[in-house]
């Protein structure tokens, strides 16, 4: 029975109630009604890619022939303004669905056939014109594809590219400062604190060679293999030329995958970039950690640096002040080694021809693009750049550093060495009190061996130096 404020739809399988403001029809209720699972629906950016394969299709399918000018046109208009995010309410269906996507290829089929209707005055069909030359199969992994990689171009790899850049230029400003470092979290030879900001930097940029490399296998797209790689129902040259339109509406290359067969069969692409994703996000955690490490005390911590107090820390010790910027990105991190980690089992999923969990790995491969894209943008921006440093807590610290007569080895050796620095321990007094009891140096050269910033640079001598 029809409620107030619905409308009949009907498909192949009879008639269906919709909400009689929907633009979406019979197939997208029924999957709404089918699948109460999460209340997820697909990332927004999944769905402008997916209008964005929709528009270069419908225009392809103008250029052949195929649709009637007019009728082509409309579709176009309607897709892109799906691309553009302009009915983004309109796609209800929940991310565990059918495992092709189809609900969603077809939810975006009648969205934009209902709209282009509506331009024409005249009924479009959301299989016969809009639908026309594709199936899910081949639209689903196309529009993944798509969305993964204008995110990496125009989301990740710029925020990566700002927090490489704000690490660079703290690690140069910071050159000067020398500090102990720390192997098994343990006092450890002295190092310059711009070679371990400098260090974070490099890692940040090997992630971004890691994902630019990965990303060109995400430009291979499998449109044009329809349902099971074949491309039957598809015209000669179709998928060529619906990648051709994309790269022209996007500026990325897309192009067809040479072998559309795996296209569908695998989403071996997917499983790699989600991969370079969760590598990003190791080091990301890893700078997370050194960042919360440095900031811990202010007291009874190590205290090496003050990262900028962006809120109150407690709801009942007034005047704490946590490190909540980089708690939030190790969060966003730990979420993205999980999302990997679905990804991995996802892309096991190709039975035969098909693989039966692309929404699955479309939002959580999206997911961690985004997170990891705010993550970047909220260290680069909140905290690189204002952390403050207490150099003299420093250079007391490295006063005191057993481990400084490590550069006595080769003139007094190891066994003396580890007497003197036990013995420094002991007793709380610089190393170089003891070394100059302890052994028959002259104060220069004790001094010039013992200097912390010499074996920051890798003892006297050295060519960093």
């Amino acid at each position: 029975m029809m409620g107030a404020g619905e409308r009949i739809e009907r498909d192949s399988m009879g008639e269906v109630a919709v909400p009689a403001d929907a633009l979406y029809g019979a197939q997208t209720q029924r999957a709404v009604d089918n699948f109460p699972m999460s209340g997820m629906t697909l990332p927004p950016a999944f769905i402008r890619a997916l209008g964005e394969v929709k528009a270069a299709c419908a225009r392809v399918n103008g250029e052949l022939g195929l649709l009637p000018p007019e009728k082509a046109a409309a579709i176009q208009r309607a897709a892109e303004a799906v691309a553009g995010g302009e009915h983004a309410g309109q796609f209800p269906v929940d991310v565990f669905q059918t495992g092709s996507g189809t609900s969603s290829n077809m939810n975006a089929n009648e969205v934009i056939a209902r709209l282009a209707s509506m331009e024409l005055g005249a009924p479009v069909h959301a299989n016969d014109d809009v639908n026309r030359g594709q199936s899910s199969n081949d639209v689903i992994p196309t529009a993944l594809h798509v969305s993964a990689r204008l995110g990496l171009k125009h989301h990740l790899l710029p925020a990566l590219e700002d927090l490489a850049r704000a690490l660079e230029s703290r690690a140069r400003a910071l050159d000067h400062v020398v500090k102990t470092g720390r192997t098994h979290l343990m006092d450890a030879l002295p190092i310059r604190l711009g070679q371990e900001v400098g260090a974070w930097g490099r890692q940040v940029r090997y992630g971004i060679e890691r994902l630019q490399d990965s990303a060109v296998r995400l430009e291979e797209l499998a449109i044009g293999a329809t349902a099971v790689g074949t491309g039957v129902n598809a015209p000669a040259g179709f998928g060529e030329a619906v990648a051709r339109d994309l790269a022209r509406r996007t500026g990325v290359p897309f192009r067809p995958k040479p072998d559309r067969f795996e296209a569908l069969a695998a989403q071996d692409s997917a499983v790699e970039i989600s991969g370079q994703l969760r590598t990003v996000a190791v080091s990301l955690m890893k700078i997370c950690n050194d960042l919360r490490w440095m900031n811990s005390g202010p007291l009874a911590g190590l205290g090496e640096i003050t990262l900028p107090p962006l809120q109150p820390g407690s709801s009942i010790m007034p005047g704490k002040v946590n490190p909540v910027a980089p708690e939030a990105v190790a969060m966003a991190c730990t979420q993205v080694m999980g999302n990997d980690a679905a990804v991995a089992v996802a892309g096991q999923s190709g039975n035969f021809q098909l693989n039966v969990m692309l929404p699955v790995i479309a939002h959580n491969l999206l997911q961690s693009v985004e997170l990891l894209a705010n993550g970047a943008r909220l260290l680069a921006t909140r905290v690189i750049p204002g952390f403050g440093v207490d150099e003299e807590r420093m250079r007391r610290a490295l006063e005191h550093n057993p481990i400084l007569v490590t550069a006595l080895n080769p003139v007094i050796g190891y066994e003396q060495g580890a007497a003197i620095a036990k013995r420094a321990y002991r007793e709380g007094r610089p190393i170089l009190e003891v070394a100059r009891e302890r052994t028959d140096l002259d104060e220069e050269r004790l001094r010039a061996l013992l200097d912390p910033m010499a074996l920051a640079r890798g003892g006297p001598g050295s060519k960093d130096e």
